[in-house]
């Protein structure tokens, strides 16, 4: 039986597939940098349609197939594809719907006019990493999550998926990064992100702006661990989460050789 630490990363973006800020080459480069320090390594993220299937060798997982994402009472079919990562041996598995992720946009248009179901897509997209997670029947030591549309999984996991035994053990990261868009994810967002019973009104208050803010501000609350990810991060990110009692802050450092990272995922999983 494998004694090796568990590490899953899950974000919004990730080099070489997908590059939207500079924090997208560190996910990699932690990735395998975890990889070569003997931790046993996964990644997720969404299978944006800019994403070039043939160029980085994607396929579906068969075994995976048949994940359904029940969101406000209806069901999101996802396809799970998996690719390895280039120069390393650790796999990335991307979440594919049809009609959320296959657009050939991220989260803007072609006139670069926001989607307004972008709040439906983030709670699919966060739901979705879960329930992967438990088809995987592999249970994470340490969840590093980053990207603002990954700001909701610190909550879920210790809401509404906090009896599942496969997340019993797993402590988590979440990385504040720079602010990307201005817009609001809708007005049914929070009604979206009440996946469960578990989650209630008082969990779901520091995200009721709806806003880029809040969901990195969600995020670093609920998480174990906050890290900072990028030098122009907002002042009052910067202010409110800089110094957090009773949880491991990690400042940016663009000089890093990101081993800081190694020594906070030791610490988080002892």
């Amino acid at each position: 039986m494998s004694t090796k630490k568990r590490i899953l990363f899950i974000a919004n973006e990730m080099s070489p597939y997908l590059e939207l800020t500079e924090f997208a080459e560190i996910v990699n480069k932690l990735a395998v940098l975890s990889n070569d320090n003997n931790l046993e390594v996964r990644c997720i993220m969404p299978k944006f349609g800019s994403i070039n299937e043939r160029r980085h060798r994607l396929h579906e997982v068969v075994r995976l197939s048949g994940i359904n994402v029940t969101i406000d009472n209806d069901d999101y079919p996802l396809v799970i594809k998996v690719a390895s990562l280039p120069n390393a041996r650790l796999q990335v598995y991307f979440l594919d719907n049809d009609d959320y992720f296959k657009r050939k946009f991220v989260f803007t248009d072609e006139n670069e006019k926001w989607y307004d179901d972008n709040g439906l897509r983030t709670v699919l997209f966060c739901k979705g990493a879960l329930e992967t997670v438990k088809k995987f029947g592999w249970p994470p030591d340490i969840i590093h999550c980053s990207g603002w549309m990954t700001g909701l999984i610190p909550m879920f996991i210790k809401c509404a998926y906090k009896k599942e035994p496969i997340f019993s053990n797993s402590k988590v990261i979440f990385t504040i990064g720079q602010n990307t868009f201005k817009e609001k994810m809708g007005s049914d967002f929070l009604k979206l992100a009440t996946i469960n019973d578990n989650i209630t009104k008082k969990e779901l208050e520091i995200f009721k702006d709806n806003n880029n803010i809040a969901m990195y501000k969600g995020g670093a609350h609920f998480a174990d661990a906050i890290t900072f990810g990028a030098e122009n991060v907002d002042k009052k990110l910067t202010e409110e989460f800089s110094k957090v009692k009773g949880k491991k802050v990690l400042h940016f450092d663009p000089e890093s050789d990101l081993t800081d990272y190694l020594q906070l995922f030791n610490d988080l999983s002892k």
